[in-house]
């Protein structure tokens, strides 16, 4: 059982911590400007509402319900004994994601750094540097990467209230507030009325063919969705807590900083009529060149653009690392040390394979599968793991725990029209994403 809880506007801070990441500031607005603007937007929102609250709420309902771990959860929920208590073993996909993650959080330290000193003033010469850090800079990327490890690892060895929480009361508000300042100045461009049409516009005929599942899967991800952090979160609310509208306040928060962070980005990228559709390199490419054109003003932007960068991957970071905590702690009566450090050494070993498998010395003896470790790592988690834990999840709680279980927690904060409609959404829409989601990516 859980002994120290959220309060309320904790668990939103901290579940919206999770939630708002890279996925939100930086991979939201490449997808949309490769999949034509508001057509795309509008998709996204729909499979935000359709399939990723349904899930995110069942995540909840799950973690409210057991006061525990994944694996208890799954086992304590389940009518009977039997092999469901396997399926919280899907808090390991979180381990994985931890060998990666504090990487790109790394690469957003080192341009905090170079936002603020030498910003590139072409596209050309940002590529080439972002290149060679890549490539050529094992030293300083580990360096990154280790700040970015520890810092994730100190929170949350802090515990649920000293650390996780109190990290999101200060680290969400300062997120929000440099947002809106940026957004305040994305309105003084003169891109800005071209960003606004190109994100609320919605025009069919520049939808791709892989349009709908690429939202469907951000949907999913940008939640924090299928490696048990929302379950474990949740096994922390306050007992009078509204489940229900603490579930909607995060869908929104999540949602509203990814059109918030795509309006900023696009401004900037229409002020300067650069192409909207330019892939992953969008943040790290593409976005320096642009705030040096700025002059002053574009140097403090991109200072505050990647401190805000930061505060989102970090967030989403700790979130990560407490379910496997928890598991341990919980059910093999670890020592909260113990087992970070645990988890910790696993973790920082495959990151140490996983960055090196991108120098260009290293990285050929550090392939499998034809795949780095880092893309292997990424593969895995993202196109398989991921996606098996948010079907697990949907199926476990449509078609195996006790309906009346739902009713007796969710009416009280549902009207019984809409907790049809979300009972209908997890049983069969939810699913039905999440599958077409996972064959689209396999088969890609």
């Amino acid at each position: 059982m859980i002994a120290a809880r959220f309060s309320r506007i904790g668990f939103i801070l901290a579940a919206a911590g999770s939630a708002v990441g890279l996925g939100n500031i930086w991979k939201f607005p490449y997808i949309t400007g490769e999949n034509g603007g508001g057509a795309f937007v509008l998709i996204y929102l729909m499979a935000i509402t359709f399939i990723g609250l349904s899930i995110f709420i069942a995540e909840v309902a799950m973690g409210r319900l057991s006061r525990s771990d994944a694996v208890s959860a799954y086992e304590s929920l389940a009518p009977k004994p039997g092999p469901w208590k396997f399926a919280g073993f899907t808090l390991l996909t979180g381990i994985l994601i931890l060998t990666y993650y504090p990487i790109v959080i790394g690469w957003v330290f080192k341009y905090i750094w170079v936002a603020a000193t030498h910003l590139p003033t072409t596209v050309e010469a940002s590529g080439a540097a972002f290149g060679e850090m890549l490539t050529q800079d094992a030293s300083g990327q580990i360096f990154y990467f280790t700040l970015a490890f520890l810092c994730t690892f100190l929170i949350v060895s802090m515990g649920v209230k000293k650390g996780i929480e109190k990290l999101n009361l200060v680290l969400m508000p300062l997120l929000v507030i440099i947002l809106l300042l940026l957004f305040c100045y994305a309105i003084t461009l003169d891109g800005f009325d071209d960003a606004l049409k190109f994100l609320f516009v919605a025009d069919f005929s520049k939808v791709r063919a892989t349009s709908v599942m690429e939202a469907v899967g951000h949907a999913f991800f940008t939640l924090s969705l299928g490696m048990c952090c929302i379950m474990t979160y949740s096994a922390s609310l306050p007992e009078n807590a509204n489940i229900v509208r603490s579930s909607f306040t995060v869908a929104v928060l999540d949602t509203a900083i990814a059109l918030v962070a795509g309006i900023i980005i696009f401004s900037l990228i229409f002020s300067f009529n650069a192409e909207p559709g330019q892939g992953p390199g969008l943040l790290f490419i593409s976005l320096p060149p642009l705030f040096a054109q700025l002059g002053m003003a574009g140097t403090l932007g991109a200072t505050l653009f990647f401190v805000a960068v930061a505060f989102a991957g970090v967030t989403s970071c700790i979130s990560i690392v407490e379910p496997g905590v928890l598991y341990l702690t919980n059910r093999l009566n670890w020592s909260r040390p113990l087992a970070l450090l645990a988890i910790g050494g696993v973790a920082y070993s495959l990151g140490l394979l996983a960055l090196l498998s991108n120098i260009e010395h290293t990285g050929d003896s550090l392939k499998l599968f034809g795949m780095g470790a880092f893309d292997l790592f990424d593969f895995t988690s993202s196109s398989i793991l991921l996606p098996l834990g948010g079907i697990l999840v949907a199926v476990f709680v449509g078609y195996v725990m006790e309906k009346q279980k739902l009713e007796h927690l969710l009416l009280p904060y549902m009207h019984p029209r809409l907790f049809h409609c979300w009972y209908f959404s997890i049983r069969y829409l939810a699913p039905a994403g999440v599958v077409a989601m996972m064959i689209n990516k396999l088969a890609a």
